[in-house]
């Protein structure tokens, strides 16, 4: 009977004989759009029947498509879209099953213009919003043959490019219509993000090569248009700003394996480009998950090739400063950990020139470069994802990074050996590079909260090492942290201008907070600024880094009484010149009279007191006409002038005491402090950071307690105070406290340099004294009550209180009641 039927068309079902009229007899007319109109009409009446028209359509299109009827196999196609759009019904599902099988099958043909045919259908579909989930739908096959269509190696280079845009389409539709469907296959998955991820990445790759075809500038817009490039772009942004919290982890490891498998980190720049599209796609608060990964991908390249490792931390450097601007939370801390990390191991590798730790002299040069160029990268990403955190998460940064600088003087021991003490220094100039990176540009109203005690003490305590490259980067840190007006480029040359104005410099009232830094840390920063100045090793930017950092100061925190300071302690420089007590060559005497010139010519202009600028300025003249090595522009030039006879130097050219000291105490300075020259003093930095040692404890309180001794006291004789003695207690009270500095720096170096069984010794003269007078002072205010017995006689013959218990008193009659 169905065999009768079916040669009978009357008696063939009606939605068979619907779908047969909307076939052509010629497939060059195209669909009858007419009999499409009454087949969709009854689509939409009975939509029970919608899974049988899809089941037949499909029976008919894998007919069509055996039998290379390619013609009938498009109007199959178009037919089943406009159903798709037209039908929203609950049956939907059964339909679609057939409509996938058939795009399936387009997909599965060698044919490139059924593959484009089936992927656009397949596109037209996943634009769809279905009214109805799907529980059993998988398209595994398609992200599959999508991916793979990606990859097409046509002869054709036109047919390659069609056919891998219908790749790029299809992998879109397919990430379209699973992403938000939580019934469907999670698309996020391993398995589907290792096969789309790659493939968008692979026609990524040949941006240039799809540019380079570009005939002319006016057909760019259709080549664009047709370019796979920036189609798998738009794709991998689309696929990233969709991805949630928990799938950012698949969708980025994937890219990480690309570009390990095809050497992608050594150039670059593709590298760079791709974590640029994901770190903008993708939403700000999940940025910090991608700066995670590429951390965790560093790590586990720690014995890669230099070259590889440096392009993980550039790209990691582009996107964090791209994080930075978002949301990078607690990976702040853990950056800087992994970089300061892999900073330490680069410098082992490079001293060991092996990965391994084994020794390599064939490969060891070749390393080294290597490694330079990584630790460059380290540190210029330190300094370029610095720049753009908050003031508060850059100063917890510096104050990280310092605390991993190696220094001897600390508690934690620094490692022996000519191993060590390279691996020492070249880590403490690698992390000082760092911290400078870190710095520059800093702003910070608060000087206490920008160098802390902690801080200051560590950093400082590296600026009087050996190295000179270490203490020239302590002075360009401590520069960068007071630069806050931008004027440190005006100070890059020492000369000594007729006026200052040119420079125009910015300069602020000193504030109170900086008041306060200043009185609890400018001892130290003089101690310093002086004993660096007197380093044999210092070179010219040495110099030109102390006058720099002298005029920051004099700019940036200086009030009345640091004025004076600092005149004191360049006047100290000017002396340690003249008197040479250290033996210091004959350019470094002579830098150090210039460095004096240059600052004082500077200091005494802004300071605008007449008779000051006039002293500077004769000294100035009458050094460009007798003694010119003593000025900044003969010495700190490419061949300076120098004069090896410098002991029998004229108080002309110097700078005196006197004469500014008189001219600023007539202009309200106080006159009493610039009366004193300047001496450093060598407890302040121990006293500040805690770390006095018993010694210089001792020598403190001797120092106290000879000031105030009795003994003292009965060694100077008493003098009638008359007028001529008080004549000569003012005239002379300028040498009484030059006596009272000598001995104290007498005393304090007593206990610096002389053997411990000296001052064991000393020291227990003075506590067995200590001890004594204690006992007089006991044996005075308890003194026992009087005895009412009276008293009785001391065996010298001197009268002694003996007291008698209450209980053996014998008290008079009278007093019994």
């Amino acid at each position: 009977m169905y065999g009768v039927c079916g040669c009978c068309g009357a008696l063939r079902p009606r939605y068979k004989r619907l779908v047969d009229n909307i076939f052509p007899e010629d497939p060059e007319d195209g669909l009858v759009k007419t009999n499409m109109e009454k087949l969709t009409f009854y689509a939409l009446s009975a939509p029970e029947k919608l899974d049988r028209i899809g089941a037949y359509l499909s029976e008919r299109l894998i007919r069509d498509v055996g039998r290379h009827r390619y013609g009938y196999v498009c109007i199959a196609m178009e037919a089943l879209d406009q159903l798709l759009m037209a039908c929203h019904c609950q049956s939907i599902n059964l339909f679609v099953e057939s409509f996938l099988k058939m795009v399936a099958k387009l997909l599965e043909s060698e044919k490139p213009n059924l593959q484009i045919l089936g992927t656009n259908s397949f596109v037209k579909f996943a634009n769809i919003e279905e009214d109805t989930p799907s529980y059993h739908r998988s398209y595994d096959f398609f992200v599959s043959r999508f991916s793979e269509m990606c990859h097409s190696s046509h002869d054709d280079l036109e047919i390659k490019t069609k056919i891998r845009m219908s790749g790029i389409k299809g992998l879109q539709g397919v990430v379209r219509k699973t992403v938000n469907d939580e019934l469907q296959a999670n698309i996020w998955d391993p398995q589907h993000m290792d096969k789309i991820v790659p493939s968008l990445l692979f026609n990524l790759q040949h941006v240039e090569e799809a540019e380079s075809r570009s005939p002319s500038p006016l057909q760019a817009p259709e080549k664009e248009k047709e370019n796979p490039a920036e189609l798998a772009e738009r794709c991998l942004r689309e696929l990233l700003g969709r991805a949630a919290f928990g799938n950012i982890k698949n969708a980025i490891k994937p890219v990480l394996i690309h570009l390990d498998n095809h050497s992608l980190w050594e150039p670059k720049v593709f590298a760079t480009r791709c974590f640029k599209i994901i770190m903008y796609s993708i939403q700000p608060q999940h940025s910090h998950l991608v700066i995670q990964q590429l951390l965790s991908h560093l790590d586990a390249n720690s014995r890669s090739a230099a070259t590889v490792r440096a392009g993980i931390v550039e790209v990691l450097s582009e996107a964090a400063v791209i994080a930075a601007t978002g949301s990078v939370g607690p990976t702040v801390l853990e950056m800087f950990n992994t970089l300061l990390r892999q900073l330490r191991l680069s410098i082992d590798y490079a001293l060991t020139g092996s990965y391994d730790g084994a020794v390599s002299l064939g490969t060891k040069i070749i390393k080294e470069h290597e490694e330079r160029m990584f630790q460059e990268a380290v540190i210029k990403t330190i300094g370029s994802f610095a720049s753009t955190l908050p003031t508060y998460q850059r100063s917890e940064v510096i104050l990280f990074i310092m605390s991993k600088v190696p220094i001897p003087s600390l508690h934690h021991p620094v490692e022996t050996g000519r191993t060590g003490e390279n691996r020492n220094r070249l880590t403490q100039i690698m992390l000082l590079k760092s911290l400078l990176q870190v710095s520059t540009g800093f702003q910070c109203n608060n000087m206490m909260s920008a160098l802390p005690s902690n801080f200051l003490d560590r950093l400082l305590s590296t600026a009087l090492m050996e190295d000179a490259e270490i203490r020239l980067f302590v002075l360009e840190i401590l520069i960068s942290f007071i630069d806050r007006h931008g004027n440190r480029h005006k100070f890059s040359t020492i000369s000594t201008l007729g006026d200052i104005s040119v420079l125009k410099l910015k300069v602020d009232k000193c504030s109170r907070q900086d008041t306060v830094f200043m009185k609890k840390h400018s001892q130290q920063l003089y101690r310093h600024i002086y004993l660096s100045c007197k380093e044999e090793t210092n070179i010219q930017k040495h110099y030109e880094a102390l006058y720099g950092l002298l005029a920051l100061i004099s700019i940036e925190l200086a009030n009345e009484e640091v004025m004076v300071d600092l005149i004191r302690l360049v006047l100290a420089v000017q002396d340690v010149a003249q008197v040479n007590e250290e033996n210091l060559p004959a350019y470094n005497r002579c830098a150090l009279y210039a460095l004096g010139a240059a600052y004082l010519n500077l200091i005494s202009q802004l300071t605008t007191v007449p008779a000051f600028c006039q002293h500077i300025h004769e000294v100035i003249e009458t050094r460009k006409k007798e003694a010119p090595y003593m000025l900044p522009e003969d010495v700190f030039v490419e061949r300076p002038r120098l004069s090896q006879n410098l002991d029998g130097v004229v108080i002309e050219f110097l700078f005196r005491q006197s004469k500014i000291s008189e001219v600023l105490a007539g202009s309200g300075y106080n006159s009493d402090r610039l009366c004193l020259p300047y001496s450093p003093q060598l407890t302040d930095e121990d006293r500040l950071s805690k770390r006095k040692s018993i010694g210089e404890t001792i020598s403190l309180q001797v120092e106290v307690e000879s000031r105030n001794s009795p003994e003292k006291e009965e060694r100077v004789p008493a003098e009638e105070i008359t007028y001529e003695t008080l004549k000569k207690a003012i005239v002379d009270s300028v040498a009484v406290e030059e006596q009272e500095r000598e001995r104290r720096r007498q005393v304090v170096e007593k206990f610096q340099k002389a053997p411990f069984e000296e001052i064991a010794a000393h020291c227990g003269a003075r506590a067995s004294l200590l001890q004594s007078k204690l006992n007089q002072i006991f044996e005075i205010t308890i003194r026992p009550p009087p005895s009412p017995s009276g008293t009785i006689t001391a065996a010298y013959g001197q009268p002694q209180n003996h007291s008698i218990p209450v209980y053996e008193m014998k008290f008079p009659d009278l007093c019994v009641y």
